[in-house]
């Protein structure tokens, strides 16, 4: 229910009457130190911080804030922060993406109930930044994103090691005889060795190089190392823009349009990003009003090549792909393939924003004409396995296994793989395809990143390095391999991916397109009439999500959040 009265803007609802109310929502605040003159009008920023101890990427954002603060006092406005569910993929189980959606109705529930006329959203560990974002969006105010910026290079005995990428390898390492674990442990301080998130390209600096994208930050957002200083500039910055914002009532609306989502599919390729960027902006689409589908990811994008030489698709670290050019240098290479009038927080154009930004390291980032890799953009699979498609990174799978028919060796959840994957009396051979059900958004629950399964370590001591792998899981955008994800229907919504055997022969041909279960339409349905779905939660948040969140190919929205309900000012709480 709206107020009757319709101040210019939110926050005057709150702090502009001269009645009781007006006395006792300025008055509680002042108990903070606020001089009065802060509620005469200014824009009212909000600073939607996920800082917390338990989300290492993000444990450095009660310092980034305060520079925020600075600039919106700088411009005139008033800031005033406040938390909201942190998520971080390294501690929470059963896995972050569980509590997206949760964490982004705590954000638009938290902007709608408050006196916020624009909001900067303070974002870095993965599922913040989607979580912030679609929350954000749904409530359609002015808002502009900062990351918290990536780590420094990890060293360890001389050599890069990068997040995630190096843990996988040296695990797989250890699992073969070839490490110690002596070694194996003394890594990890190498590994992490500031603050900051992942600094392969993985699914945090993906989804930073997607708001940088998608117009919703400064320029340069995405790559600026947590520690440097120019991180800290960046959010002074965006501290002054946002007050600009409101007076020019510059809504995340009128920056998340059609065109700005095709740019962000096409960047994505360029970078060698995460296939998690996938299933979040299909999510912020849906809040937006954005149709978008998960077609349009092949169509769009899968064609271009990957320019930027990082981990987990090439050689560098997120730190050297800034002091290369950062994003700014990639959109500059493919502009021809963006839509460049398309509007940013800035009031400028994209292609005003890249018009002169410089490369300054052309290993690092490629030019068009000699790329990393030709045609590395996410390739989405159909056919009887996945009717309502799967995804895979081919520029982070092996060439000789993009086409391959091999012997299904089944696992019936992430259990049952733990428990037979090491037994040398498994039947599993290079040519097998690995098929791992049930931790898909229903079954896991929340679709953890576990669909790139480690190899059996008989295999890893003969030198088998990769081997094709289907599920309805998710994986880490630090991850590598010839892994096909996101299978929908998922096995716990009753997918045809339930109904694979041991022995079933399965084709994969990521240039047709095509992953096909080699099984009779009568015998699947033999197979359909005898399976059982499995229990549901019987209380609380996971009850509620497994109810109603929808499968991959949607975004994983719960299906009551799609779409916004704007920001008018809600009735009086007095």
């Amino acid at each position: 229910m709206s107020s009757s009265k319709k101040p210019g803007r939110r926050s005057q609802a709150w702090f502009g009457s001269a009645d009781k109310s007006g006395f006792l929502y300025r008055s509680w605040l002042k108990n903070q130190g606020y001089p009065g003159d802060l509620f005469d009008g200014r824009p009212v920023i909000g600073i939607c911080n996920t800082w917390s101890e338990l989300t290492p990427c993000n444990g450095h954002f009660r310092e980034l804030a305060e520079y925020v603060k600075r600039g919106v006092y700088e411009a005139g406005g008033f800031p005033l922060e406040f938390p909201v569910m942190s998520l971080g993929e390294t501690q929470m189980r059963p896995t972050a993406m569980l509590f997206r959606n949760l964490a982004s109705m705590d954000v638009e529930e938290s902007i709608r109930a408050n006196p916020i006329d624009g909001v900067v959203l303070l974002m870095g560990c993965d599922k913040t930044t989607p979580s912030l974002m679609m929350g954000a969006a749904s409530c359609d105010i002015p808002t502009i994103g900062i990351s918290g910026g990536p780590m420094l290079s990890g060293r360890w005995r001389g050599q890069k090691i990068g997040s995630g990428t190096g843990v996988w390898q040296m695990s797989e390492m250890v699992r073969a005889g070839e490490m110690s674990h002596e070694d194996f442990v003394e890594a990890e301080s190498c590994m992490h060795r500031s603050k900051g998130s992942c600094m392969t390209m993985g699914t945090a600096s993906t989804m930073a190089n997607m708001v940088e994208a998608l117009g919703m930050s400064l320029p340069e957002n995405a790559a600026i190392p947590a520690v440097d200083s120019r991180r800290y500039q960046l959010a002074q910055l965006s501290g002054r823009r946002i007050v600009q914002m409101v007076h020019e009532d510059l809504r995340m609306s009128k920056i998340l349009t059609r065109e700005a989502f095709e740019n962000a599919i096409r960047t994505n390729a360029a970078i060698g990003g995460s296939t998690n960027a996938v299933i979040h902006l299909l999510a912020l689409a849906g809040r937006i009003g954005v149709e978008l589908n998960l077609q349009d990811w092949d169509e769009l994008g899968s064609k271009l090549p990957c320019l930027v030489n990082l981990l987990p698709s090439g050689e560098h670290l997120m730190e050297d792909y800034y002091y290369a050019g950062g994003l700014p240098a990639v959109l500059r290479e493919i502009a021809a393939h963006l839509h460049t009038d398309a509007l940013t927080v800035n009031g400028h154009t994209l292609g005003e924003n890249i018009a002169n930004a410089p490369c300054w390291n052309r290993d690092v980032i490629k030019t068009m004409d000699e790329p990393v890799r030709a045609e590395a953009g996410i390739a989405v699979l159909r056919g009887n396995l996945a009717p309502n498609g799967a995804v895979i990174k081919p520029s982070a799978a092996s060439p000789h296994l993009l086409k391959h028919r091999g012997r299904a060796v089944v696992f019936e959840n992430i259990e049952d793989f733990h428990a037979r994957i090491d037994d040398d009396a498994l039947d599993i051979d290079e040519t097998c395809v690995m098929v791992l059900k049930n931790c898909g958004p229903r079954g896991y629950p929340g679709m953890a990143e576990v669909g790139n399964m480690p190899l059996p370590p008989k295999l890893l001591k003969r030198g088998i390095t990769d081997m094709v792998r289907i599920s309805d899981a998710r994986m880490s955008g630090t991850a590598y391999g010839t892994v096909v994800l996101h299978t929908s229907p998922e096995a716990a919504a009753g997918g045809p991916l339930a109904l694979v055997r041991d022995g079933d022969m399965i084709e994969l041909d990521v240039p047709g397109r095509r992953i096909h279960l080699e099984v009779g339409d009568e015998e699947l349905a033999r197979r359909k009439a005898n399976w059982k779905a499995p229990e549901t939660p019987t209380r609380g948040w996971y009850k509620l999500y497994v109810e109603h969140v929808q499968q991959a190919d949607l975004g994983a929205d719960l299906d009551f959040l799609v779409g916004g309900s704007g920001a008018d000012v809600p009735r009086d709480s007095h």
